[in-house]
């Protein structure tokens, strides 16, 4: 509101009063003209008497005004010099027009006129102060910035110079500078005093034990021990072994990022030891943090310690809230000599199928010979315990279009599957549900079966990934084996003495443990052997199984095509793709992935290929790369020497230059720290 309205709002009303008496006095000069007389000349008194006093009242608010504009100029600009916050005025282009002398202070450079404020404040960005950028957001920009050891937030407003003026000239930035060192020092505090709760454990334990004579029992665990307490010593932490092979370290936050930037060099440490025992010694690490008690931190620490043994131990697993970081992992699995935990669960699943109305056995999407087999065999369990079981499948691997062939010649396997529609009709609170050759629930042909009160059972030999199946009736999950179907088949042996599979099922668990070890050349063992031997007694015709991987003229041209199209990195890696239009692209790859590995100095295969929507990558190592680790940056998983996954949403280019980036990811993470 301006002065004039001001005035017009103080000033009286009283020529509203004066005309009034005017009408008046004009109503008595027409009665009498005499006795007017006296009316006009008190009417030209009061009309001089107003305009008198309006004029001598105009002029006292208006001196009122012109002093409280002035008062208030002058405590604006004391405000402004004594503004305990520092501030800056500047022009559009940042340009230094004013500041305060706090801000002189916090700067350390004396005047800095005619500076540029992105000279004196290191952390703006040239184009954070630009005009268009701030009149996107109407209240200004607010940015964390740190000037001479401090931490200040800074807050950017517009200006007018003059509010009747709307040219772009006539705008100005002020920037207020506030401290927050204090504060985040604080937040940094609090964050460094938090405690993490981290299990560790002596994973071969049993079989380190069993490779020793007795009297160096003693030294070996003493070393233990011993290397133990010097790697966390610098964290001022406690660590206490509270069984014979597990420790528990609490700690302050503050040293994990130390412990992860030598990349837990313990694992290495621990394996040196060397004092008669006959088998390297490894360590698994679980890390809870994160949490908001310490009691919800060892419930993290003790489902890392369980994710970090299910994938294969020798690594570490931190669980941070809900996300989970890896660090390790590169030893290969060792083979347990006792049978007794197939033994365990070969009872705990019998128990299981006679309590179950029904029993469906589910493998991943894309059913494999592995995924396929362990279900047959499966089915011959459930079927010897008089439960109606069904196989869950929508659509298949081609490399088992022959399997899957002489199943429904059969008449015996007439309602062996059924598709997803059918599965969620059919399922209720009664059913059993066996997860075969995956442990991740997405990965499943129906997850959505899981879940909704039936019982889960996981059979599953690859290394356990974060988004595992929780809450399940029974797990069978080891990692050393070569495949499902070799679990599987130790399961069998202990279901029923007179359980007898057929042909059919005896050849597809027998071809399930050929693929996966590729003829026996990986990750065999001696119960990988035995298994072989308990199905070539049940009447395997191993040129049968043969037959079941024969390719024609066509595939095997495709496969050459890939291998001699492969690339190299670091002349140990090959990649390649399986170029479009061809028949079958995952059996293509996966196959040539696998010949890939026969060419001299080639430790791992990656092959690419385009299937619909999505790009599949099938990668293959002898055991020195770890192609879980670096899959599993890309979404898949698998195990040491086999794994895949699925990418959406790209071309095969671009695929190709993602799994590239992976590798070097994974090249780092391995690499030793500098000591």
């Amino acid at each position: 509101m301006d002065s004039k309205k001001i005035l017009g709002l103080l000033t009286p009303r009283a020529s509203v009063h004066i005309w009034i008496i005017l009408l008046l006095t004009i109503v008595i000069a027409v009665l009498d003209w005499r006795v007017a007389i006296p009316c006009f000349v008190l009417f030209a008194f009061l009309t001089y008497y107003d305009i008198r006093a309006s004029y001598k009242r105009k002029a006292e608010i208006s001196s009122f005004i012109e002093n409280l504009n002035f008062n208030i100029d002058t405590a604006t600009r004391d405000t402004l010099m004594n503004f305990p916050m520092p501030l800056v005025i500047t022009e559009l282009d940042g340009s230094i027009i004013w500041y305060n002398s706090t801000f002189e202070d916090i700067s350390g450079q004396g005047a800095v006129f005619e500076e540029t404020v992105k000279s004196i404040v290191k952390d703006l960005k040239n184009n954070e102060l630009l005009p268009e950028n701030l009149k996107k957001n109407h209240t200004g920009i607010s940015k964390q910035i740190d000037m001479n050891g401090r931490h200040y937030n800074v807050l950017c407003s517009i200006a007018r110079r003059d509010p009747s003026q709307k040219q772009t000239a006539d705008y100005m930035l002020i920037l207020y500078f506030l401290d927050m060192t204090e504060l985040i020092d604080l937040r940094r505090t609090y964050s460094d005093e938090r405690t993490i709760a981290a299990i560790f454990v002596i994973d071969n334990y049993d079989d380190l034990m069993q490779s020793m004579d007795d009297p160096v029992k003693p030294q070996v665990l003493a070393e233990i021990d011993k290397r133990m307490v010097q790697w966390v010593s610098f964290a001022n932490g406690i660590i206490k072994k509270f069984e014979r092979d597990k420790y528990l370290f609490i700690f302050e936050q503050r040293y994990m990022k130390e412990l992860e930037d030598k990349k837990f060099e313990i694992l290495d440490t621990i394996k040196e030891i060397s004092m008669g025992n006959k088998l390297p010694v490894t360590l698994s690490l679980g890390f809870g943090l994160g949490g908001k008690t310490l009691s919800e931190n060892l419930r993290f620490a003790a489902a890392s310690i369980d994710l970090a043994l299910g994938r294969g131990g020798d690594q570490v697993v931190l669980k941070n809230g809900e996300s989970f970081s890896f660090f390790g992992g590169r030893t290969r699995e060792l083979e347990k000599r006792t049978k007794v935990k197939a033994r365990v669960i070969a009872y705990a699943l019998r128990e299981l199928i006679d309590q179950a109305d029904k029993v469906f056995i589910m493998g991943h999407e894309n059913s494999d010979i592995d995924s396929m087999g362990a279900s047959l065999g499966l089915y011959r369990v459930v079927r010897s315990r008089d439960r109606d079981a069904y196989i869950v499948l929508n659509r298949f691997n081609p490399t088992i279009e022959s399997l899957i062939s002489r199943i429904q010649e059969s008449d015996e396997y007439d309602s062996l599957f059924i598709n997803k529609s059918e599965a969620l009709e059919l399922a209720d609170n009664k059913t059993l549900i066996i997860v075969v050759d995956t442990h991740r629930k997405s990965f499943t042909e129906v997850p959505e079966l899981i879940g909704n009160g039936r019982q889960v059972v996981i059979i599953d030999h690859h290394r356990r990934g974060a988004d595992y199946i929780q809450d399940t009736a029974l797990t069978y999950q080891e990692t050393y084996a070569s495949s499902t179907c070799e679990l599987v088949t130790e399961v069998i042996q202990y279901i029923d003495d007179k359980l007898k599979l057929t042909q059919l099922e005896a050849e597809a668990l027998y071809a399930g443990i050929v693929v996966d070890t590729k003829s026996f050349t990986f990750k065999t063992g001696v119960r990988t052997f035995e298994a072989a031997s308990y199905l070539r007694r049940q009447g395997v015709d191993t040129v049968a199984v043969k037959q079941l991987f024969q390719n024609d003229i066509q595939t095997y041209i495709n496969i050459s095509s890939v291998v001699r199209d492969a690339e190299l990195l670091d002349n140990e890696i090959a990649i390649s793709v399986c170029a479009p239009p061809v028949n079958n692209p995952q059996l293509i790859a996966a196959k040539a992935a696998d010949e890939l590995l026969n060419l001299s100095g080639i430790k791992a295969a990656f092959v690419l290929c385009d299937v619909g929507d999505e790009i599949w990558i099938s990668g293959r190592s002898l055991g020195d790369i770890n192609v879980q680790m670096i899959l599993e940056k890309l979404g898949g998983g698998g195990h040491l020497s086999v794994a895949g996954a699925q990418l959406e949403g790209m071309d095969i280019n671009d695929a190709k230059e993602k799994l590239k980036y992976a590798i070097m990811e994974y090249a780092k993470e391995i690499a030793k720290p500098n000591t």
